[in-house]
């Protein structure tokens, strides 16, 4: 098993393991890597999230788990959305416990990339961050997003309730019918089990290392985009 195309580029494997971003990867980025969020984009109407089955009342905040790639991207884009009290870089899916990064982009554990998210559902639905999801990333191509293949980069949800995966599964299928990608989604909507967060150096990686090539490249352009598309909805 061997790690992502993407992450060969990304990173140089050096001493103990730990990984560096290599900065001749722009160029290929750039290329490779662009992405557009999808426009017009369906939403759940009132009557579609009432159909749902009820949230747990008196929950002043609820936890959401996605997978759509590098956590990196992931982690930024939901640190954006007004709402959201903390996304949190981590490992779900696998087998193993306790994963290190290192394991993770070998592939070897089943776990998947995610970011974890404690948000105030008063102030940002779960069918509004699922939005924000499925138009942040590509979600018809499996196991792959751009530079960036194998099991661990799939597009998954982790549903932490009954409700979760009513309405993520509502959503999927409306976006299908809708026509809206090229091909079908494959995004996986799996029953939550345990998220174990990642090294210290993968949190909050964009906003201490916006220099950097693969950033700026790809992270940075990304948002810029999804700014102009959620307007007031997003917190910079």
């Amino acid at each position: 098993m061997s790690p992502g195309r993407g992450r060969i580029l990304k990173r140089l494997f050096i001493g103990t393991g730990t990984c560096v971003v290599v900065a001749v990867l722009v160029t290929a980025l750039i290329a490779w890597d662009e992405f557009s969020p999808p426009e017009p984009f369906p939403v759940l109407d009132p009557a579609e999230v009432e159909a749902a089955r009820p949230a747990v009342a008196g929950d002043p905040i609820e936890i959401a788990t996605f997978g759509s790639g590098c956590f990196w991207c992931t982690e930024a884009v939901f640190r954006r959305v007004k709402g959201v009290r903390s996304a949190v870089s981590g490992y779900s899916g696998g087998t193993v416990e306790n994963p290190t990064y290192d394991q993770v982009c070998w592939g070897s554990t089943g776990h998947a990339e995610v970011v974890q998210v404690v948000f105030d559902p008063t102030a940002v639905t779960y069918a509004e961050l699922l939005e924000v999801f499925w138009r942040s990333h590509d979600p018809t191509t499996r196991n792959r997003q751009g530079n960036d293949v194998g099991t661990q980069y799939r597009s998954v949800i982790f549903y932490h309730s009954d409700r979760q995966r009513d309405l993520a599964e509502r959503y999927m299928r409306k976006i299908d019918e809708a026509a809206i990608f090229q091909k079908p989604l494959v995004t996986e909507i799996e029953r939550f089990s345990v998220f174990y967060p990642a090294e210290p150096d993968h949190q909050d990686y964009y906003a201490r290392n916006k220099r950097q090539p693969y950033c700026q490249a790809t992270i940075g352009r990304k948002l810029d985009k999804l700014k102009r598309v959620f307007g007031e909805r997003w917190d910079e």
